[in-house]
C-alpha cells in the first residue's frame, strides 16, 4: 500500500475544501453557518494537519517496522525504526523526485530504499558497495576492492522471542569490519558456501547486504539499489513489540542504530 499516496492525496483533495470554504464563505456570510458550509469547514481544516504531516513524513522523518529478520542481530522483527528521510536528499512525495541533494549513503550505512524489483516495496539493509566498488563474496567474507573486511568470532547468536534460532540451527555471532563501520553479523555455519561471486557495482547504484548473511535476499540475489530508489537513512529504534516477551521490549527504545 503506498501511503504517501494517499496521505498526498487526502492532503489536495482537504486543501481544495479549505479554498472552496474559504472564497464561499468570504463571498456568503451566511454560508459559514448553513450545513454545506459546516462540513467544508471541518473538511477543510484538515488541510494544516495533513500538510504538516505529508511535509514531516516526505523531507525529515518517517517511521518504518521491521518485519523479517534479515538485518539480525542489528534490528529485529517487531522492531519500529526512525528513518532520516533528508540524509541522501529531499524528494517530492509520489514522484520521488529529488530536489536538494543533502548527502550519499556512506560504506556501513543501514538503508531504507524502494526494492527494485517492486519499488511499492520498501526494504532495509546496509551498504557495502559505493559506486565504482568491486565487490567480492568469498566463503562468507566481504572483500571491497580487494580489501578483506575482517570477521572476529563473539559467539553463538541466541535470539530470544520471536527472534529465536529455528530448532537445531546454531548461528554464529561475528564482528565485522567495514574500515570506518564495525557491526555484528550472523552466519549459519551449517549452510555452506563455497561460491566465489563477484560484483562491480555501476555509477549511481549501491551494494547492499544483510546482517543476517545466510538469510537475507539482498544485492547478491537481486542486484544493485538505484540512487532514485533511496528512501533514507534508519538512525533509531523508537520501539520494540514482541507478545511472546510481554509485548514491549523496553531495552531496545531509543537505541541507535549502528
Amino acid at each position: 500500500m503506498d501511503y504517501s499516496l494517499i496521505l498526498t492525496s487526502l492532503m489536495l483533495l482537504s486543501g481544495v475544501f479549505w479554498l472552496a470554504y474559504f472564497f464561499l464563505q468570504r463571498n456568503n456570510q451566511a454560508f459559514e453557518d448553513s450545513r454545506a458550509g459546516k462540513w467544508l469547514g471541518t473538511l477543510g481544516s484538515l488541510f494544516p494537519v495533513l500538510l504538516v504531516v505529508v511535509s514531516l513524513r516526505s523531507f525529515v522523518f518517517e517511521p518504518f517496522k521491521i518485519p523479517s529478520g534479515s538485518m539480525m542481530p542489528t534490528l529485529l522483527i517487531g522492531d519500529f525504526i526512525v528513518v532520516n528521510k533528508y540524509s541522501y536528499g529531499l524528494r517530492l512525495p509520489v514522484t520521488h523526485t529529488k530536489i536538494w541533494d543533502t548527502g550519499e549513503p556512506e560504506r556501513g550505512d543501514v538503508m531504507v530504499f524502494r526494492y527494485p524489483e517492486d519499488p511499492n516495496v520498501n526494504y532495509i539493509k546496509r551498504v557495502v558497495g559505493l559506486p565504482g566498488d568491486e565487490v567480492t563474496y568469498r566463503n562468507k567474507v566481504l572483500f571491497i576492492n580487494g580489501e578483506l573486511m575482517s570477521q572476529e568470532r563473539i559467539g553463538m547468536w541466541i535470539g530470544e522471542g520471536r527472534n529465536r534460532n529455528p530448532p537445531g540451527r546454531r548461528p554464529q555471532l561475528f564482528q565485522e569490519d567495514l574500515g570506518d563501520v564495525e557491526h555484528q553479523i550472523v552466519i549459519y555455519p551449517d549452510q555452506p558456501d563455497r561460491r566465489v561471486q563477484t560484483w562491480t557495482v555501476p555509477e549511481g547504484h549501491y551494494f547492499v547486504v544483510g546482517d543476517n548473511r545466510d538469510q537475507s535476499a539482498d544485492s547478491r540475489v537481486w542486484g544493485f539499489v538505484p540512487e532514485r530508489h533511496l528512501v533514507g537513512k534508519a538512525t533509531r529504534i523508537w520501539m520494540h513489540w514482541d507478545c511472546s516477551q510481554g509485548c514491549i521490549g523496553w531495552d531496545r527504545i531509543g537505541q541507535a542504530i549502528e
